[in-house]
């Protein structure tokens, strides 16, 4: 197991540009701040980072702001080009790889990063280029195809992570995932670790393309387990036996574990859903039909069903429903396949009086989406 160090200065390595410092790449790059290293963030928002400079930026995100206030660290710069000047030592690349209607993950943004980068001159010293951003099976090995005669080790790095405990779960990690085609460079990469964490941490170094597939898989297996939990609930509940009490005694088993073995909404998010239908179409490309991941989701879309046919049997029709949140994760306000949100919408649709009681910026996303279907109230 490698061994955890503090002394960044006796290496020389002192150095990371963060590309993208969204929600999660400036919660890495103030963990990392604050861990002794200097960061350089770069991004295309200007307005944003003069928030960041300035230190007058609202976030949501628990520690943030602290975090930002008290940073000293912390440069920001909207052109690419200086990272020649800075010669870091890591480039974490943060940034967004949204889904396409095909299910695969759009990786045009780290395309148009390594394109420009390859139009700069060469770094003087190999620089470890570490992809965050969630991509498809294989795509590494198309970035490293092309950055490696460059001067650049290109090495696949994501992290497990929720919003609304970013921070923390950056410092107290359950594994590190690291897919390196050369140990050396999955060794440089875990030295970064070895000082961010503060904890121990399983270190799993392996192939790029089998981080690629951990990655993902690591969050079907999330849908899964949820999905299982919420189908064995449906059936408590039809044949009127106890959800809860079930599932406990399911999880007490050491060979199952009772996290994520709750009964209650769907999953939803910005990385359950989306991860579990790439490892589905990954899956097919490679002439393997992957049951698990369209079954799991269609086990979520056939619970939703349930809970609308039990909360329009278990409310009069004269009774208000009452939402305390409409979030996928009460920790944030992101409604991003929300099923709390799409119960609530679903209910109001079948002309049922429904309450959103949430945060103002949460309301406030919500109505852009459906106006007045609701009543809404704000909350702090």
């Amino acid at each position: 197991m490698p061994q955890k160090t503090n002394n960044i200065n006796s290496m020389n390595k002192s150095k990371i540009a963060i590309i993208g410092i969204g929600k999660l790449g400036l919660c890495l790059a103030l963990n990392l701040e604050r861990k002794g290293y200097h960061i350089l963030g770069v991004d295309v928002n200007e307005h944003y980072l003069q928030q960041i400079d300035n230190k007058s930026l609202q976030s949501s995100e628990p520690m943030v702001m602290e975090l930002l206030k008290n940073s000293q660290n912390l440069t920001t710069t909207t052109q690419l080009n200086n990272l020649i000047a800075y010669e870091p030592h890591c480039i974490f690349v943060v940034v967004s790889t949204p889904s396409l209607s095909n299910g695969k993950y759009d990786h045009s943004i780290i395309e148009s990063l390594v394109k420009q980068l390859l139009a700069l001159p060469k770094p003087t010293h190999t620089t470890h280029f570490v992809i965050n951003s969630t991509v498809m099976p294989g795509y590494t090995a198309t970035v490293a195809q092309r950055l490696n005669p460059h001067n650049y080790e290109v090495i696949y790095n994501p992290e497990f992570i929720a919003q609304g405990r970013i921070i923390r779960d950056q410092l107290q990690p359950d594994q590190v995932l690291i897919g390196a085609d050369r140990e050396t460079a999955a060794q440089a990469v875990a030295d970064v670790y070895r000082t961010l964490c503060e904890n121990e941490p399983t270190y799993c170094i392996m192939s790029p393309i089998s981080a690629e597939i951990c990655k993902i898989a690591t969050n079907c297996f999330l849908t899964t387990k949820i999905s299982f939990a919420n189908s064995i609930g449906d059936l408590a509940l039809t044949v009127n036996a106890e959800p809860d009490k079930i599932l406990a005694a399911i999880g007490a088993d050491r060979r199952v574990g009772p996290q994520y073995l709750r009964y209650g909404f769907g999953y939803g998010g910005p990385c359950l859903p989306r991860d579990n239908r790439a490892l589905g179409v990954f899956a097919e490309e490679a002439g393997m039909e992957l049951l698990l991941s369209t079954t799991t989701d269609e086990v979520n879309r056939r619970h939703l069903d349930f809970q609308v046919q039990q909360y329009l049997q278990q409310h009069p029709v004269t009774e208000t429903i009452i939402f305390n949140t409409v979030t996928y994760n009460a920790l944030t306000p992101s409604i991003i396949e929300s099923q709390q949100l799409a119960l609530a919408v679903r209910l109001a649709t079948a002309g049922r009086k429904v309450l959103v009681r949430d945060a103002a910026e949460v309301i406030k996303k919500v109505k852009v989406l459906y106006g007045d279907l609701m009543q809404y109230e704000v909350i702090c």
